[in-house]
């Protein structure tokens, strides 16, 4: 038995010591292994970008051939190609400067107003390199989300010419695009949509700092999915000015001077509706059920709004146009464009039908109350519109009536709470503060082109004809 105790207990020593020097080989194994990987970054899906590509291509669309045709079938046919001209070679001007400093200052960090230098020339900006979305870890590649937003700011500038189409000299309409695109569409761009993406929020002090960080506007919680104020608001109210500053065409309301081609204007105004899908599902930025929404708010709110304003040229002008049915469907897809995906049905049907009785009292009534020569409506569809669809965002986004309410990224879910009198408020703010910057920067604008290189073309050269005496050829030769 002593022995065997002595025995057991050698044997247990034995154990222990193995079991200690494995311990500690154990621990310096543990010490020697590397720290566990970080997880990797998140990459494009190829099905967002193409969606993205086809997006942009789309709002392309809308600019060259869409706003252009839709616009010269509206002036008279001495004027048609100068329209063209204006608003090709103006968008394209405005995707020169978007590329060299347009896209800096308004999509990085800066101020709650401007944005910096830091990607001057696109400096920086790769294929490899990445922009956020609206949900955590999702991803695009940058250089689409440059040239998608390129595009917003090419046909913003170009939505202004139709103010002032038939009298104004070509390069004071380069002229004035240039600052007016420098001081109105950027800082509004800014203010509107800038943020440091959702991945940057993980708690509420995170959220504070991006909220400190980020444009003043989208600071305060204004709406805009794809661009009431940036855009349609900004545009109009330039068009109104210059309206205003430029003067009225020679013989205005004393002369007929009726839509040559109400059948070019047609198809341009389809092509715009095509491709305003791209316009406002694609601000979106990736291929999700809000993608879906928008573009059926699009469909809807749209056809809504043709329905009103036919209907109401029905009721008090005895006749529904064309020219009307047209227009109609640009002012739906105006008012729309900031609430697209936002609301529900039942809200995008009330846009719609909103916009279409609106918008046809602004471009009859009101245009005579405010006595401005705004050629092709600028402000009556795109500037009321705008308006319209920027204040009912507030409303219909409530999940009450519909809405998507407010995606909180903290809890990553939607807020539970929405105040449809807050928000109107808020979008109330942005209306005003996009009209105030518009304005004073177009006055500003057209004083120094004016100084510069005048405003108008001689009484006998608009008389003639700006297709003749600006650009040397004619639209129609028979």
């Amino acid at each position: 038995m002593k022995t065997t105790t002595s025995t057991i207990a050698k044997y247990a020593g034995t154990l222990l010591a193995a079991a200690s020097m494995f311990g500690m080989a154990s621990l310096a194994f543990a010490a020697d292994a590397p720290a566990a990987a970080a997880p990797p970054p998140p990459v494009p899906n190829k099905g967002d970008t193409a969606y993205m590509m086809l997006s942009t291509v789309l709002v392309l669309a809308m600019i060259v051939p869409g706003l252009a045709l839709f616009y010269g079938g509206l002036v008279r046919s001495k004027n048609m190609l100068s329209v063209l001209m204006q608003v090709m070679v103006g968008a394209s001007l405005i995707f020169v400067l978007w590329a060299i400093y347009g896209y800096s200052l308004a999509f990085t960090g800066g101020s709650p107003y401007f944005g910096g230098f830091s990607k001057l020339f696109l400096s920086g900006i790769t294929g490899d390199s990445v922009a956020a979305t609206f949900s955590k870890g999702v991803v695009i590649p940058e250089l689409i989300f440059v040239a998608f937003q390129g595009t917003f700011a090419a046909i913003t500038c170009a939505l202004i010419v139709g103010s002032f189409a038939e009298r104004m000299k070509f390069s004071a309409v380069m002229l004035f695009l240039v600052i007016w695109f420098t001081f109105s569409y950027i800082p509004t761009a800014h203010m509107v949509w800038y943020w440091d993406g959702p991945d940057a929020i993980t708690d509420a002090k995170s959220l504070d700092a991006v909220v400190a960080a980020a444009g003043a506007l989208w600071a305060k919680g204004a709406l805009d999915f794809a661009g009431g104020t940036v855009v349609h608001i900004n545009a109009g109210i330039a068009g109104l000015v210059a309206a205003y500053m430029v003067g009225k065409r020679t013989g205005y309301g004393k002369e007929p001077m009726p839509p040559h081609n109400l059948t070019l204007t047609m198809v341009g105004a389809a092509l715009l509706w095509v491709g305003w899908f791209g316009f406002n599902a694609g601000s979106n930025l990736e291929a999700t059920g809000t993608a879906a929404l928008a573009v059926t708010n699009t469909l809807f709110a749209t056809a809504a709004a043709v329905v009103a304003w036919t209907l109401g040229e029905a009721i008090f002008r005895d006749k529904p146009s064309m020219l009307g049915a047209a227009s109609g469907a640009v002012a739906g897809l105006v008012a729309i464009t900031p609430a697209a995906g936002f609301v529900g049905l039942v809200g995008a049907l009330v846009i719609g039908l909103t916009a279409g009785f609106v918008c046809l009292w602004a471009v009859t009534s009101l245009k005579k109350m405010l006595k401005a020569d705004d050629s092709l409506d600028v402000f009556g569809v795109h500037g009321v519109g705008g308006i319209i669809g920027a204040l009912l965002t507030g409303v219909f986004a409530a999940p009450s009536l519909g809405g998507t309410g407010i995606y909180d990224y903290v809890a990553n879910k939607v807020g539970e709470s929405y105040s449809i009198g807050g928000q109107v408020l808020i979008q109330a703010e942005a209306v005003i503060t996009t009209i105030i910057l518009s304005a004073v920067v177009s006055v500003i604008a057209l004083l120094i082109v004016k100084m510069v290189v005048g405003l108008r073309v001689p009484e006998e050269a608009e008389r003639e004809g700006l297709d003749v005496t600006s650009h040397g050829e004619k639209a129609y030769y028979m």
